[in-house]
């Protein structure tokens, strides 16, 4: 079974969208790194001074390899907003009937 990766981190959400789409090669670049190193979903959701990360990867070693194996993601996050540290939570997906 896959795992869900939720990165959560303080930071405006506004302006992280505005520079996510302001820099979408960047963006897309690292997203193609992802799907390539295994990804599965990933998408970013924003809230009252918080940005967040919800990634499902087959495996935390693929996601914790291919996240130490980008350094774009560090100016990413900066240059987006983020203002502290983003902390990660790991998740084993469960196998129920109402998935979809």
């Amino acid at each position: 079974m896959s795992i869900f990766v939720i990165l959560r981190a303080p930071g405006d959400p506004d302006t992280f969208e505005r520079y996510t789409n302001d820099n979408a090669d960047m963006v897309l670049k690292i997203a193609q790194a992802g799907k390539d190193a295994g990804a599965i979903r990933h998408a970013f959701g924003g809230g009252e001074g918080e940005i967040v990360v919800l990634d499902e990867w087959p495996d935390e070693g693929a996601f914790q390899k291919f996240f130490d194996s980008q350094p774009e993601i560090a100016t990413l996050m900066r240059n987006g907003g983020v203002t502290g540290a983003p902390a990660f939570t790991f998740y084993r997906k469960l196998d129920t009937p109402d998935e979809f």
